[in-house]
């Protein structure tokens, strides 16, 4: 798995959320089996092979995410070049189209969050807008077709 650069506090969701999983999760997994269990016989009872499955899931989940923080490195904002276009760069970029303008910070797929301007690096406007410098133009496709953006400024 690739290594993926994470703020500090994007790092600490992500070990919270798996602390959350090991305790509180696997704790109400092991009351939705014992439950199923007690239902009866165990070759003919759904919920118990749902609590199965879904136990399963979880562990799968947790995996993941542990394999995920394994891999994850904190990057030093100070040391984020603002000459081009990279991981936790805030981007302001202007829609040629209709000339609006938005701002985004590109920031880890775990960490992304449109409501709050965080977008993906992996996602098409992440992925286009990498390496761009300020005054650059990026055609970048997406669902709605192809979209011209321009660069306006780069900061962190």
């Amino acid at each position: 798995m690739a290594i993926n650069y994470y703020t500090k506090e994007g790092l600490q969701k992500l070990k919270d959320e798996l602390s959350e999983l090991k305790t509180k999760g696997r704790s109400d997994m092991a009351k939705q089996i014992a439950e199923a269990r007690d239902k009866g016989d165990l070759s003919e009872n759904a919920e118990y092979d749902a609590a199965k499955e879904a136990q399963g899931l979880l562990e799968l989940k947790i995996s993941k995410l542990e394999t995920v923080i394994g891999n994850a490195r904190i990057i030093d904002e100070s040391s984020i070049d603002t000459s081009k276009v990279s991981i936790l760069s805030t981007v302001k970029i202007k829609n040629k189209k209709n000339n609006t303008e938005v701002k985004y910070q590109l920031v880890a797929e775990e960490e992304a969050d449109l409501k709050s301007g965080k977008i993906s690096v992996q996602s098409p406007i992440g992925k286009g807008l990498l390496g761009k410098k300020k005054g650059d133009l990026a055609t970048i496709k997406v669902p709605a077709g192809d979209i011209e953006f321009e660069v306006m400024d780069i900061t962190i």
